[in-house]
This record gives C-alpha cells, sequence and structure tokens, in this order.
C-alpha cells in the first residue's frame, strides 16, 4: 500500500509474522537463522542451507518452460513489440513522468492480471517453495508484473538515467533499511522467463556481503547509506546466478542486489516478478485492496512505482483471471483457515 500505517497486524500463521504493509515484517528470528517446523516440500537441505547462508536459492523448473515461453510471448505482445524486428524495440514515446521513463529504460512491463500471470502464482511448486523459506504454509502472493529488456541502447540506454551517489542504485541495493535497529524480513523472487546469458543482464547479488553482513555493519560509520552498499567487489564478489526459463529464484531482502544491464547485440532478458509474504488477513484494507484489484484489473497501490500501461490498460484488455482454491487464498479471497467467532 502506498499510505503508511500505523498498527502492526500478525499473519495468519501459527509461526508469529507482523507487518503494517505487506511488504516487510517482524519476526522473532531472522529467516536466515530460522529453525524449521514443517517439513521441507521443494528445496532439499543442501539448497535451505545455502538459502540460508547466501541468501538466495533457485528453484529448477518451478513452472514448464512452455509457461515460461507463453509468458515471454505474451510480454512481447502486450507491448506491440515485435521479437523478430529489434526496431520495434526502441519506437519514439512520451512519457508521463521520469519515472515512467525509468522504468521503460530498465523493462517493466505493466500487466499484473492477466491469466498466465495467476498462473504462475497459483503454482503449487511455487508456493511450496515460498513456504519452504517462510516456515509457514499460510501465505499471500505479491501482485507484480513482467520484465522484458532488450538491449539498453537508444532511447533505452541506461545513460539517459541520472547517476546519483546515494540511495537507489540499480547495479547493486537493498530494497529494505539495512540500519534499521531491528531488520526487517522480507522475500523476493523472480520466475526466468528466458535463459541466463552472459552478456543479456539480468539478476546480481553480492552472497558473501549476505554471509558476512553482521560482522561488515559493525565497522561501518554512522550514517552510512540504508540500501545502498558502497562495497568494494573484490572484497564482495558480484555474481550473476545462472538461470533456465521456468526457474524461480528467491531471495533475502537482506541480500544486496542489483540488475546488470544488456550488453548484447540483439538479445532480450526476461522474467516475472513473484513473491510471497505471510497473509495478513486481519488488515481489511489491504485484503480488500488485493481483490478489487484482481476483480477489476486495477493497477495495485502496494508500490508507488506500478503505473500501469499508459497506451491501453491491461483492464481494457482482457476480463478477471480465473483463480484456483490455492490462487483464491493467495489472494486473499478466500481465508487459509475456517474463522471461528
Amino acid at each position: 500500500m502506498t499510505t503508511k500505517h500505523r498498527f502492526l497486524h500478525r499473519a495468519a500463521s501459527e509461526r508469529p509474522y507482523f507487518s503494517a504493509d505487506g511488504e516487510t515484517y517482524l519476526a522473532e528470528t531472522q529467516l536466515r537463522h530460522l529453525k524449521k517446523d514443517l517439513p521441507l516440500r521443494v528445496l532439499t537441505e543442501e539448497q535451505f542451507a545455502s538459502w540460508q547462508d547466501h541468501g538466495h536459492v533457485v528453484v529448477p523448473e518451478a513452472i514448464s518452460p512452455d509457461a515460461a515461453k507463453r509468458l515471454l510471448e505474451f510480454a512481447w505482445e502486450f507491448q506491440g513489440l515485435d521479437p523478430q524486428r529489434p526496431d520495434t524495440w526502441y519506437e519514439e514515446r512520451a512519457f508521463r513522468s521520469d519515472l515512467d521513463r525509468d522504468l521503460y529504460v530498465y523493462g517493466f512491463v505493466e500487466a499484473y492480471h492477466h491469466q498466465l500471470i495467476w498462473d504462475s502464482r497459483q503454482s503449487q511448486r511455487v508456493h511450496d517453495a515460498f513456504v519452504d523459506v517462510w516456515d509457514c504454509e499460510e501465505l499471500w502472493v505479491t501482485l507484480d508484473r513482467l520484465n522484458l529488456n532488450p538491449p539498453n541502447v537508444r532511447n533505452r540506454s541506461r545513460s539517459l538515467i541520472d547517476p546519483t551517489d546515494e540511495g537507489f542504485d540499480i547495479e547493486l541495493h537493498w530494497d529494505v533499511d539495512t540500519t534499521a535497529s531491528v531488520l526487517p524480513q522480507r522475500v523476493q523472487g523472480i520466475i526466468a522467463l528466458t535463459d541466463t546469458e552472459d552478456d543479456h543482464g539480468g539478476f546480481q547479488c553480492s552472497p558473501e556481503l549476505f554471509r558476512r553482513f553482521d560482522a561488515w555493519r559493525t565497522g561501518q560509520p554512522a550514517g552510512r547509506d540504508p540500501i545502498r552498499p558502497g562495497t568494494d567487489p573484490a572484497q564482495f564478489p558480484v555474481v550473476r546466478p545462472r538461470l533456465k526459463a521456468g526457474d524461480l529464484l528467491i531471495f533475502n531482502g537482506m541480500l544486496a542486489h542489483g540488475v546488470a544491464g544488456n550488453s548484447s547485440a540483439d538479445g532480450v532478458r526476461a522474467v516475472q516478478y513473484l513473491s510471497m509474504m505471510p497473509a495478513l488477513e486481519e488488515h481489511e484494507e489491504l485484503r480488500r485492496s488485493r481483490v478489487e484489484s484482481w476483480r477489476t484489473l486495477s493497477t495495485p497501490d502496494w508500490n508507488a512505482t506500478l503505473l500501469g500501461d499508459a497506451v491501453k490498460h491491461e483492464s481494457l484488455r482482457y476480463g478477471t483471471a480465473e483463480l484456483n482454491g490455492l490462487g483464491r487464498r493467495l489472494l486473499g479471497l478466500d481465508a487459509w483457515h475456517e474463522r471461528t467467532r
């Protein structure tokens, strides 16, 4: 939600999670130190240990390669781009704001509720992977979008975005305040719609900084940047996990991460942003907002960077997605457990 809420709401799970907004959570134990109560469903013991040590894990074929291919085709079609004609990738357009231009440069696709997007969200394997890292079944799925990033040239060049000395940096940043006295817990994810290629850009991160974060921050000066690490890559290497189309990458919000630019001649990197968080069923305002966004295909309001398509909004293109039983609970349309009076 764009509005700040004064009150913490408890998630509908036996394990205590609390949040005001459904993005960041307070918990008794940081996820990196969590001791499992539930049996692992998707991750192996080795994968779970790696997740806790390095802040990220790859789940192979969370959705099928065919499903990933259909989503990729949809991303092209939604934007009116021809994958066989690179000239269509850079047609001049007017921007509503600097943010609108930046999102275009970075490759964001302003679709949130197409059936194919919801099919990924309500996949049992995807849900089970997030159950493993949160150690609770009662989750809500984020209402997020796609990304399709062709080579960063012409009107998609990153040089069009003014560099800054502090705050958000597309190359490496945190999405939580890492100077907080009680560190917020957040989980994020992407589903690859294309295979990782060295020159196509894509997700990159600093797992060594994640592993050594507690020791690192004790040596940092007061007033350091809460979301930009400013670390030396020689000391804390930046790596790019390799993904196949259909793979799910889950990462901890305390993992410094970013997106490398696409320096290829004609390659494209594409993903679906998808994460799950403990369900705040008692937060009625948030629950209603989520359900209404799905029902009417309105642009979700949980993040100020979600703008909706400027040319033809998705609500004018197709109807409400059909949800299975899992999808209804992941949205908040149905409760995870029967409520007792």
